[in-house]
């Protein structure tokens, strides 16, 4: 059983507390879905959460959402409970989120009410198009093009490292427009993955399995319509999306670091070693407490950073980028010592310390690696600074 008392915070009202309960009790009782043919499972994943509600939360409640507007701390409960039961559920959940953000921040009335009940239902795969193979941490380099002829945008380049590509039912894409010189020339489209000039160049195989795709745009024409926000404005759009939903790659983080203290607990209090266990002897006891430490402080940023977006209404790109930098960290830390506790069973291939171990890596790298949180934390505290 995992340590729930960082639930008593302030950071939660009473709503949050029993979200968390509730799902927890539903993953429990209801994730098992075969992961040995990762399309099926994503799919199959998207189905079962829409239909229990869950997606709900990814969306307004006027277009099917449970909640008015977004909530950053029900987004970071939700992930993090997911994360601790399955890392493909949380997956599934997140690209469901993150790939109809824009929509929610900045698409028209119309576009909204094709693409989010869908989404919310778990009807729909939304994916979220920004990466490049040249233009990954710098966003503002990124070259596919959109051209405006007429009533619509014909779009030509390549992007890459798209999660749920493959498998989306339609795609937010960022492209250069060209209204400005670097990011205040990009702008973002909604394109149905049935687009004639959109094709799937590569499926992409990575250590933790999920759907990933190199996306091909030749002469793929959208209408004018299909445009999130004004043109130029793209950048804007994908960093506010990303500021969202930066804090729960943090949460999602978090749950995979408190499944791997579980993990180690229960090794360490159950492993026989020289007479006793293995959590009699004092190196294990150290260790025991510097990944319930990490864990906390872990928490502690992230779930600041979820309470300044949705109480306090403030802009959190500083304080998300301080949850999500720890938190992977962190994560990868305290994994790595639940897997030496294991020892040669920590890197059997099946167990859960050893998926945990897979599935943490790619946190640190995406929706920015780690050493661009840092480039992020003293760019907004240098601004603060200067006032």
């Amino acid at each position: 059983m995992s340590d729930k008392s960082y639930l008593s915070l302030p950071f939660f009202d009473d709503a949050h507390r029993a979200l968390e309960q509730r799902l927890d009790a539903w993953a429990a009782a209801s994730l098992a879905v075969d992961h040995r043919d990762t399309d099926a499972a994503c799919r199959a994943l998207v189905r079962q959460l829409g239909a229990a509600g869950w997606l709900r939360y990814c969306v307004p409640a006027a277009y099917g959402g449970a909640l008015d507007k977004l909530d950053s701390r029900s987004l970071c409960l939700l992930r993090e409970t997911l994360a601790r039961h399955d890392g493909l559920a949380d997956f599934a959940f997140a690209m469901q989120g993150l790939g109809s953000g824009a929509i929610s921040l900045a698409g028209s009335e119309a576009v909204r009410e094709r693409y989010l009940p869908r989404v919310a239902r778990g009807e729909a795969i939304a994916a979220f198009a920004l990466s490049e193979p040249d233009a990954g941490s710098d966003v503002a380099a990124m070259q596919c093009r959109a051209a405006r002829d007429g009533d619509d945008y014909v779009l030509d380049g390549a992007k890459t490292w798209i999660s749920n590509g493959g498998i989306a039912d339609f795609y937010c894409v960022f492209t250069r427009t060209g209204e400005a010189p670097g990011a205040r020339g990009i702008s973002a489209f909604v394109v149905d993955a049935d687009t004639p000039g959109l094709t799937i160049a590569e499926r992409i195989d990575v250590m933790a399995p999920h759907p990933l795709a190199t996306l091909r745009f030749d002469r793929c024409r959208v209408p004018a319509g299909a445009r999130l926000g004004e043109a130029g404005q793209g950048f804007k759009v994908a960093m506010m999306t990303l500021d969202i939903f930066r804090a729960s790659v943090a949460a999602a983080a978090l749950g995979f670091g408190r499944a791997a203290l579980d993990e180690a607990l229960a090794r360490a209090s159950t492993r026989p070693m020289f007479g006793g266990v293995l959590a009699d002897l004092q190196l294990t006891q150290a260790a025991l407490g510097d990944m319930a430490t990490a864990i906390d402080s872990a928490a502690l940023l992230t779930y600041r950073a979820a309470w300044l977006r949705d109480v306090a209404g403030v802009r959190t790109t500083r304080e998300a980028a301080m949850a999500k930098m720890v938190a992977t960290e962190n994560a990868q830390q305290v994994i790595d010592r639940a897997v030496q506790m294991f020892g040669g069973l920590g890197v059997k291939v099946g167990t859960r310390v050893e998926s945990l171990y897979r599935e943490i890596r790619s946190l640190r790298i995406y929706e920015g690696a780690t050493e661009v949180q840092k480039l992020i934390i003293a760019r907004e505290t240098l601004a603060q600074q200067r006032g």
